[in-house]
């Protein structure tokens, strides 16, 4: 018999931290967590935070395993991708993993564009492609545009191009290329104006929002840029995009974040769908934390 009903998984900064190691950023982690795991208590369901990549922890003493916070991922991307194989032999994930693995390259957006959604135009760059930059934006009619990889987070690589300093991004986009693929955005006017707009869907329906913004002179709006995050109302035109771009998904998720933003040309449109390890702003709205637990108690139950 499972030891623990659910896994709430971490990566090793946040699995147990010291109370001298809690700042306000590790503080809204274990709050979340708390959030969580007590909605998933009342319903009579035990937990227990846990670090991915821990090797003497056995998997089978848990009978499902939800990505809450695994932030390290793409640093070790080939040690998680082979954690994946080997933890699905003992454990559930929640997300799926055929979910996981194909929401963890940003070429997806490419299939979600295919089916119906609204996404930012997108140029990916295959490893090994040659690609002088300044071509591309004239190829492409961009002025301005964003370059990132496409396996990535936290703003890794991730870089505002335009025409004119286009050339001195040459060398640097060569060298990346030879290592993992990458992606050309145009930029997205609102970003700086207003922000990005994030959306949680738990169990097919928006619960909440945020809206993310960068810091002043600065176009990256994660906090570990300076970015930083308020409260947001969402209209029935946006939870209804949010829930359309995750029931896009095949299969469908159990939650996720759809980030999205105004396009030039007004309209909503997908900048990413984070399904893998999403942060979930559930403290700015609590009650979503116990609709989170609900559906993952459903979960947990169908197996």
């Amino acid at each position: 018999m499972a030891a623990y009903d659910v896994a709430l998984l971490t990566d090793r900064r946040y699995e147990n931290p010291s109370p001298e190691n809690v700042d306000w950023y590790v503080g809204h982690i274990l709050e979340e967590d708390e959030l969580v795991r007590a909605g998933l208590e009342r319903r009579g369901l035990s937990s227990v935070r846990v670090d991915w990549a821990r090797g003497d922890f056995d998997w089978k003493s848990v009978r499902s395993a939800v990505f809450r916070t695994t932030w390290d991922y793409f640093q070790r991307f080939e040690e998680f991708s082979g954690w994946l194989d080997r933890v699905t032999l003992d454990t559930r994930l929640i997300n799926s993993v055929e979910l996981v693995r194909w929401n963890l390259d940003k070429h997806y957006l490419a299939d979600l564009a295919g089916r119906g959604i609204r996404t930012v135009p997108t140029h990916y760059l295959e490893v090994g492609e040659p690609a002088p930059v300044r071509e591309l934006l004239a190829r492409a009619g961009w002025e301005h545009a964003v370059l990132k990889p496409t396996v990535s987070g936290a703003a890794r690589h991730t870089y505002r191009i335009d025409r004119e300093n286009a050339a001195a991004h040459d060398d640097l986009l060569a060298g990346l290329l030879e290592v993992e693929a990458m992606m050309l955005q145009p930029f997205q006017n609102e970003i700086v104006a207003s922000g990005e707009l994030t959306l949680v869907v738990i169990g097919g329906r928006c619960t909440h929002a945020v809206r993310k913004v960068a810091k002043q002179g600065d176009f990256r709006v994660q906090d570990d840029h300076g970015g930083t995050v308020h409260p947001h109302e969402p209209t029935r035109e946006e939870m209804l995009f949010a829930e359309r771009a995750a029931a896009a998904c095949r299969p469908v998720p159990v939650y996720g974040r759809v980030d999205v933003v105004r396009d030039n040309d007004g309209e909503l449109a997908l900048m990413e769908l984070e399904l893998v390890e999403p942060e979930l702003f559930l403290r700015f709205h609590p009650p979503a934390a116990d609709t989170f637990a609900e559906k993952l108690a459903e979960r947990v139950r169908d197996y």
